[in-house]
């Protein structure tokens, strides 16, 4: 791809964060708007879980598909279908007459989000050759999506009270029109210097592992841990990755080479990504609990009640860019980690640790609960730009659409075993443990990232690099330290 001028990066950065904006938006509005849904389509609770999980298990099950397709068909080509199958998507949900069809209509919404997100970080990735610009670019991208947690129930309760919930649908319309047209004009095509021929086997193996672990986790706690069902799907995922592991060894071009896991920053990062969405989606889903429930204020004033967390991972995000630039991933992850834990620590020591009417829950708790809030902010904007970083970090630029696709995949697992985990535990009745499953989450963010973010680590990035570069002609992202 040729070199293109700083005005003309920054307006492919502008038309890669407008799309993960516009999937990040679309699930923190949907979620104010699920009470509302629920009269109009007279359904359950268990049918409005489906609404959001159809979309949750497609978009996990295909992002290392549509990250390795993008390296190998061109990745300006696959974001623009991502585009079209999403905007579309959006507009059917708005017009869907009943749960099904909105089911249906929120994969094929999933169909196109996950051909967005990772193949748009492999468009900056070899956009931003630069590492230090490159790392501020990423850190603006992590930026985006606190402004969806800012803006998103504020939007969402506002068009819900004055319009209705099929309003949410249809804002991505204009958006996603205006994004096909800047990415036409604006955005280079670039692919694989070297195409690797399809492994449809893989492939295959992939979605069984993902789909499966991801429904067994979300559908865990209402079906029970020990059902024949969840414990099928558990089983289905660990012969998935058996055969997975066993067959691309033997791939002379896998989907994703095992000899990746070998680099310490890059597994460091996929644990990393797990543990701190996993940390995200107890945190959101024990605060609803609390806010709304126990409070009893309505899905608009608890998201303005949550915006100091959303406007840290605003302003944190780009600061995180601009660290992993200049001192390396270790220090923002080092951070990130310290402020999740003792965002958790927080909270457990809080009222929202225990049920309205306990002695915990006073109003003498609300400066807690915003100093938690603040924290979490912070931690999760200093972790998402060196959790990207170091994922590509000394691999060949041309695998970099699978190392986003890993790093998107872990952060959508680790969202969906948070939820489940925790919500596990409030149906028990044990919900002070799940704010310290929270701050387990942090703690590990802490430790893992600490330890491969290191010299030591550097270098098995290195040699991983040396063992899966596809040649010797073809460049490397350079190991940020």
């Amino acid at each position: 791809m040729p070199e293109l001028s700083r005005r003309r990066r920054m307006l492919v950065l502008a038309i890669c964060c407008t799309s993960l904006l516009m999937v990040s938006l679309d699930n923190t509005i949907l979620n104010v708007a699920l009470p509302s849904m629920q009269r109009d389509l007279h359904t359950t609770i268990p049918g409005l879980q489906w609404a959001i999980d159809a979309y949750t298990l497609v978009l996990a099950s295909l992002l290392m598909l549509a990250g390795s397709t993008a390296d190998r068909l061109g990745r300006k080509r696959v974001f623009l279908a991502g585009l079209v199958l999403f905007t579309a998507g959006s507009v059917l949900c708005s017009l869907a007459p009943g749960l099904g069809w909105l089911v249906v209509f929120r994969m094929v919404q999933a169909v196109g989000g996950s051909m967005l997100n990772p193949v748009a970080m492999s468009i900056i990735t070899n956009t931003f050759t630069d590492p230090r610009e490159r790392a501020r670019a990423i850190g603006v991208w992590g930026g985006v999506v606190g402004i969806s947690m800012a803006a998103g129930p504020v939007i969402g309760g506002a068009l819900v009270e004055t319009t209705g919930w099929r309003a949410i649908f249809w804002i991505n319309l204009p958006v996603g029109l205006a994004a096909l047209a800047m990415t036409a004009r604006y955005v280079p095509e670039s692919r694989a210097a070297r195409p690797r021929r399809p492994d449809p086997v893989g492939q295959v193996l992939m979605i069984a592992l993902l789909g499966s672990l991801t429904y067994g986790i979300i559908e865990g706690s209402a079906a029970g841990w020990s059902s024949p069902l969840i414990l099928g799907c558990f089983a289905v995922a660990a012969c998935a990755l058996a055969g997975l592991a066993g067959y691309e060894r033997r791939r002379a071009e896998p989907l994703i080479e095992p000899g990746l896991f070998r680099s310490a920053p890059f597994g460091g990062a996929v644990v990393v990504a797990v543990c701190a969405f996993a940390a995200l989606g107890g945190f959101l889903f024990l605060n609803t609990l609390y806010l709304q429930n126990d409070r009893g204020l309505s899905a608009l004033d608890a998201g303005l009640y949550m915006l100091p967390m959303a406007v840290m991972c605003l302003v944190f995000a780009p600061l995180s860019g601009r660290l992993v630039g200049a001192r390396g991933p270790r220090l923002p992850l080092v951070l990130a980690g310290a402020a999740l834990t003792a965002s958790g620590l927080l909270v457990a020591a809080s009222g929202a640790a225990v049920p309205t009417g306990s002695a915990g829950s006073s109003g003498s708790s609300d400066l807690l609960l915003i100093c938690a809030y603040v924290l979490f902010g912070i931690g999760f904007g200093l972790v998402n730009a060196p959790i990207t970083n170091t994922a590509v970090s000394g691999l060949p630029r041309s695998r970099a659409g699978v190392a986003a696709a890993v790093a998107s995949t872990s952060r959508q697992v680790g969202s969906s075993l948070g939820v489940a985990v925790i919500g596990a535990a409030v149906a028990a009745g044990l919900r002070e443990t799940g704010w310290w499953i929270v701050t387990g989450c942090g703690a590990a963010v802490l430790v893992v990232g600490t330890i491969t973010t290191g010299r030591w680590a550097a270098r098995t990035a290195e040699r991983a690099a040396a063992r899966t570069g596809p040649s010797p002609e073809q460049s490397r992202i350079p190991v940020t330290r």
